[in-house]
């Protein structure tokens, strides 16, 4: 499905509402998963309140970013879809538009640092996309804008209202699972998927807390809530790759300062250490950026109503055997 280049600048307004997430969603539909929702009963007994968690590392490409991705590119007209799309990432973004410009028959270009994990690398030259390498995150979004001026579309990670509202379609399935929800816990790269679960939830129920976590070096949200603006980071220094963006959006940084309660800040260590228990209960191997929500979970519980029940997002389970050993060798168990 596609939408008419006419109805398209009214559909890709600058608001991100439960209206145009709801219409995300339907448009979406046929393309991506409906990830469940399941009790994490031995995180409950263990932090003393409900846990559920919300399952996204069961998505298309193993993260969230599908989502925003399909959003996005459905709503090209015929002329952008000819021009083909490019993309910025240092993994799963990337992987999430090769995957949806495959699946949508648009030429896609996408441009990754060499930090990047060569098994993202690879699978998305094995969607058919152009993969191109530069030395730093930075580099990559210059070339992006020069592909930009040969006349493709970018599809941005975070600072797009279409992609945000594709994010914020994994908050309509965690409600309807799970209505009874009174906090979630969200981790932030850019902050595009935080910002789309934030208004649908808010929208939905008010009352719903919602948290942001982040990991100390990949912590641009934090400094940005911190400057009152977007800052750039010069480096990511975290195993959290995934959470590796180098700046912030406007548009992302005011609806956490105004939405979100609060960025929780957790080390690598913590969240090497939430991965492994996450596995042993859950039986999935999560990333750093989505197991971060269970130490940020713990560090909130002494904070949280005894009538509180929480939901994690596990935005991505995008981590090799190697990856975990290595990890665990950097912060080796007590």
């Amino acid at each position: 499905m596609t939408v008419d280049a006419d109805s398209t600048s009214a559909v890709l307004g600058d608001e991100v509402t439960l209206q145009t997430i709801r219409e995300a969603a339907d448009l979406i539909e046929p393309y991506v998963v409906r990830t469940p929702t399941l009790p994490m009963r031995r995180l409950s007994d263990f932090l003393g309140l409900p846990v559920v968690g919300k399952f996204e590392l069961l998505q298309h490409t193993g993260a969230f970013k599908a989502r925003g991705a399909f959003n996005r590119m459905l709503h090209l007209s015929e002329n952008e879809r000819a021009a083909g799309v490019v993309a910025v990432s240092g993994g799963n973004h990337g992987l999430a538009v090769a995957y949806a410009a495959r699946e949508l028959g648009v030429d896609a270009t996408v441009i990754m640092p060499s930090t990047t994990a060569s098994t993202s690398i690879g699978r998305a030259r094995a969607d058919d996309a152009h993969v191109v390498v530069t030395d730093t995150i930075r580099e990559a979004f210059e070339q992006a804008l020069h592909e930009v001026s040969t006349g493709k579309v970018m599809i941005h990670p975070f600072d797009d209202p279409a992609v945000i509202a594709g994010q914020g379609t994994l908050a309509l399935e965690l409600y309807a699972d799970a209505p009874e929800i009174t906090d979630v816990v969200a981790s932030i790269g850019g902050g595009g998927m935080i910002s789309g679960v934030t208004v649908a939830l808010k929208a939905l129920n008010p009352a719903i807390r919602v948290w942001g976590v982040e990991t100390h070096g990949a912590d641009v949200m934090t400094r940005s809530l911190a400057a009152g603006e977007p800052v750039t980071l010069d480096s990511i220094a975290s195993i959290a790759t995934t959470l590796g963006a180098p700046t912030v959006a406007a548009r992302t940084l005011a609806i956490v300062r105004d939405l979100v309660e609060e960025v929780v800040l957790v080390s690598d260590e913590e969240a090497v250490r939430s991965l492994e228990v996450i596995s042993e209960v859950a039986k999935v191997i999560t990333e750093p950026a989505a197991s971060c929500t269970w130490a940020a979970a713990l560090h909130l519980r002494d904070r949280l109503p005894a009538d509180a029940r929480v939901a994690l997002i596990l935005c991505g389970g995008n981590a090799s055997l190697d990856d975990i050993v290595r990890w665990r060798a950097q912060f080796p168990a007590d």
